[in-house]
């Protein structure tokens, strides 16, 4: 990059609830964190100016350094290419007033409609509806749902180039005939992006080109056997700058203040949504390292789900949002798709149903409390658990092959196509599983994070478990643009809390009572030999950064990594937590029926990885 050297960098995270800042360095040769600021985001009433809620964030950080970020008067954030105050670049993010909200249209719901689901979801947003010719609607029914929703944006997709155009024209006649209106400012065109069929690109225009602000990019399914999601996604960033985040209050002053001088020349950083920031650093992250990443993002109304995973020759990158799971305004819904059964089976007490009912309902109308008592954590908990883990689900769901790719011939077939593409999730191939937001990140104990992770994602094989310590996350994404290299700096030295490596074999072997034997070096040539034994789960204390020969035999059937009985040598890395040997077999994993040898079970793992500080037997009488 031309011009002075970048080594001062404030970046904000604009939330829903709250406004999030930190300040890096470059000291000694390398970037790190310096210091964190936050504040009540502040885009609704009273205030209804987003940049409130950051000047009051980086005032904090003025405050703790004893330095100038600010400009006089409060008007920005000093960016100077010379002076000792300020920083040499600012830049960025938001999720406030909702987030980007986005309807999507396809002519085959499976097919095109999945693959503009995927195009908008990794751009950063929240798909409200997926709209589709063979959805199950009538016209009226769809056009009445367009319109209740109010979206910030429309992507409309649908037919390979060279096919029929009918029913994607007749997808734009649904959308003119909705007419809807935009969420912020009521002066301005509906953003709508055409990414289908090029031979219908025309009488797409002729629809709705006088009605909305009309964007046509390439065919983000050009042909059965390929997506091609970039320009779409591309386009979902440019719009949601210039036409959604530009209506918002406060929004044109953020993003006039977010930029750095290059050759004594002002250049803007684009504000980026929060979740596709964080997806830009996974992406970037599986990169530069070359393995398969998955992260998870759990928060009070939404759990985002993020992976890498290799398909073929490439690597897919896949978002999922679970916009009815969350840890407060959206934890009766947890509740409600698991089911009371599924969420105490991770409770090692008794509780009546109504009692968790009225505690989960406490938690919703009052979504900033924390559990006050040991039992409050242990049940939230249990929810967390069952919050990730559906949320997994619904993300090997959407992460899947083609659909459609070999088994159709003609649009007519594909109307009638029911046959689902294999998901790319594969948990034993995984090699980094990173956990985020505040169930996680603020854990009393890291341990009970790592359990939590581990109970709801049952990671197989070896895989590397970490926390985003603060989550900053999404700061780290926008500034990967700009500087990778500080990036992937703060990400690996500052973000990232490796709690360990978790070993577990999976597969079925009723008659093996020991899943798998293992044989440690330590770097100190002292050996180790550990048996995994079924039910059971184990930890071998070992520091961040720490690293041992290891070489795993499984049991027959059994597999950790190079098939099923097949040997495994190579290196486990340490963390907080220390190498988490899982013997409570995967495929599937099972909890006992009885519920006293369930209740037993629960503490014996509980008092393995030392969650938390008494047996959980004295909490049957309360506290």
């Amino acid at each position: 990059m031309a011009g002075k050297e970048i080594t001062r960098i404030m970046a904000t995270d604009c939330g829903s609830t709250t406004t999030k800042a930190i300040l890096i360095e470059k000291k000694d040769g390398e970037y790190r964190l310096i210091r964190r600021g936050e504040a009540p985001t502040t885009v609704e009433a009273p205030a209804e100016d987003v940049t409130k809620g950051v000047l009051n964030a980086v005032g904090e950080i003025e405050d703790l350094e004893g330095r100038k970020f600010l400009k006089e008067g409060g008007d920005g954030v000093q960016v100077s290419s010379d002076s000792t105050d300020g920083v040499d670049i600012y830049m960025s993010t938001s999720s406030a007033g909702g987030g980007l909200q986005m309807t999507v249209a396809g002519v085959v719901k499976s097919m095109t409609g999945e693959s503009a689901q995927r195009a908008a979801l990794g751009a950063g947003a929240i798909v409200m509806d997926v709209v589709a010719s063979n959805d199950g609607r009538l016209p009226h029914e769809k056009v009445a749902d367009i319109r209740r929703l109010r979206p910030d944006m429309i992507l409309l997709s649908g037919g390979i180039d060279g096919g029929t155009i009918d029913h994607v024209v007749e997808l734009a006649e649904i959308i003119k005939a909705a007419d809807p209106k935009p969420r912020f400012g009521m002066g301005y065109k509906l953003p709508v992006i055409y990414a289908g069929n090029k031979d219908a690109s025309e009488e797409v225009s002729k629809e709705l080109g006088e009605q909305v602000e009309l964007k046509i990019v390439d065919n983000l399914r050009p042909v059965l056997e390929r997506e091609n999601l970039t320009p779409a996604r591309d386009s979902i960033h440019e719009l949601f700058m210039e036409h959604v985040m530009a209506q918002a209050p406060g929004y044109p002053r953020l993003m006039d203040w977010a930029g750095h001088y290059v050759d004594g020349k002002w250049e803007k950083v684009p504000i980026m949504p929060t979740p596709g920031a964080v997806g830009k650093l996974i992406e970037i992250v599986a990169k530069n390292e070359g393995i398969e990443v998955m992260g998870v993002d759990i928060g009070g109304a939404t759990t985002d789900v993020f992976s890498v995973f290799n398909s073929g020759e490439e690597t897919v990158f896949n978002r999922t949002v679970s916009a009815n799971l969350g840890m407060s305004y959206s934890v009766s819904n947890v509740l409600a798709s698991a089911g009371f059964d599924n969420v105490m089976r991770w409770v090692p007490f008794h509780m009546d149903e109504a009692d968790l009912r009225n505690r989960i309902r406490n938690k919703m109308i009052r979504p900033t409390t924390i559990p006050q008592m040991l039992k409050e954590l242990v049940v939230e908990q249990a929810i967390a658990r069952e919050a990730l883990r559906l949320a997994l689900v619904q993300h090997k769901e959407l992460a899947t092959g083609l659909k459609g790719v070999s088994q159709e011939r003609t649009i007519g077939d594909a109307f009638e196509q029911t046959q689902t593409g294999a998901t790319l999730v594969n948990m034993m191939t995984l090699d980094l599983l990173i956990g985020s937001g505040g169930v996680l990140s603020h854990a009393p104990r890291r341990s009970q994070a790592a359990l939590m992770v581990i109970d709801a994602f049952l990671p197989e094989g070896i895989t590397m478990l970490a926390v985003d310590s603060i989550f900053m996350m999404p700061q780290l994404g926008v500034l990967s643009e700009v500087l990778p290299e500080a990036a992937t700096e703060v990400f690996d030295k500052d973000c990232l809390i490796r709690l360990g490596t978790c070993v577990a074999p999976a597969g079925e072997n009723k008659k093996a009572a020991v899943l798998a034997e293992v044989h440690i070096t330590k770097q100190d040539g002292s050996s180790l030999d550990i048996s995994i034994e079924k039910g059971k789960i184990f930890v071998e204390p070992m520091d961040v950064g720490k690293k041992v020969t290891a070489v795993i035999k499984p049991a027959k059937n059994l597999d950790v990594g190079n098939g099923p009985g097949i040997e495994w040598q190579g290196e486990l890395e340490g963390g907080v937590v220390g190498i988490v040997f899982d013997g409570r077999g995967r495929r599937p994993f099972n909890l006992p029926e009885d519920d006293s040898r369930r209740v037993e079970k629960l503490q014996e793992w509980s008092e393995a990885l030392d969650i938390y500080p008494e047996r959980f037997i004295n909490l049957e009488g309360g506290e």
